[in-house]
């Protein structure tokens, strides 16, 4: 699975969060603190005054603006490609291929397997399991070998998890004679508050 869309979120989460709380807390200093709120509009008069003497010494001679809002465009157009390549990552490394072959022995072409065929068929294999509550399949590109997939489940309420996870990696290893072809497998036994208040039982 590709993680550089993953720490690229975290990272970009992490920034926005430090800068919202960072004006969250200038708002309230500003509100709160009257000395805070005086010596804030000095320093703001002297930003104000200091950035009009920049822009006075970058323009050049016979020009009426200063060639550092060509710069601030640029560093602008910049950020916006940025996020419109974060944008782009997002969901990157899910696939709609499970396998591609090319078997010159058998067929004249490429043969294909859709990611919704193993997915499908673990979820009708777990699907009657009275110890799950939920169930979760997707495949996953892999740079370094076929693609993988990832199992979530959710355990009921006093399923015993170390069988759980016995039965899918026996589950996968069927699966793989099967189909012929595997890759990575994450098995993922996830909890929640559908996991404590579901039971045994069902309801019908």
């Amino acid at each position: 699975m590709n993680k550089t869309p993953r720490i690229t979120n975290r990272i970009v989460l992490t920034l926005l969060g430090l800068i919202l709380t960072g004006l969250g807390v200038h708002g309230l200093l500003l509100a709160a603190v009257p000395a805070y709120a005086q010596g804030w509009r000095g320093f703001a008069d002297q930003i104000g005054t200091g950035f009009t003497d920049l822009l006075a010494a970058t323009t050049l001679e016979g020009q009426r603006d200063s060639w550092l809002w060509i710069v601030i465009s640029v560093v602008m157009i910049a950020l916006i490609l940025l996020m419109i390549w974060w944008v782009a990552v997002q969901g990157q490394g899910k696939t709609g291929i499970f396998v591609r072959e090319f078997r010159e022995e058998t067929t004249r072409g490429i043969v294909e397997l859709s990611a919704a065929v193993p997915e499908q068929a673990f979820k009708a294999a777990l699907a009657g399991r009275p110890d799950l509550v939920t169930v979760s399949v997707t495949s996953w590109t892999s740079p370094h070998s076929a693609a993988g997939l990832r199992i979530k489940v959710q355990p009921r309420l006093g399923a015993a998890p170390y069988r759980i996870a016995e039965d899918l990696a026996e589950l996968v290893v069927d699966m793989d004679g099967i189909l012929g072809a595997g890759g990575p497998v994450v098995i993922h036994l996830a909890t929640g508050a559908r996991t404590r208040m579901s039971r045994a039982e069902r309801v019908r």
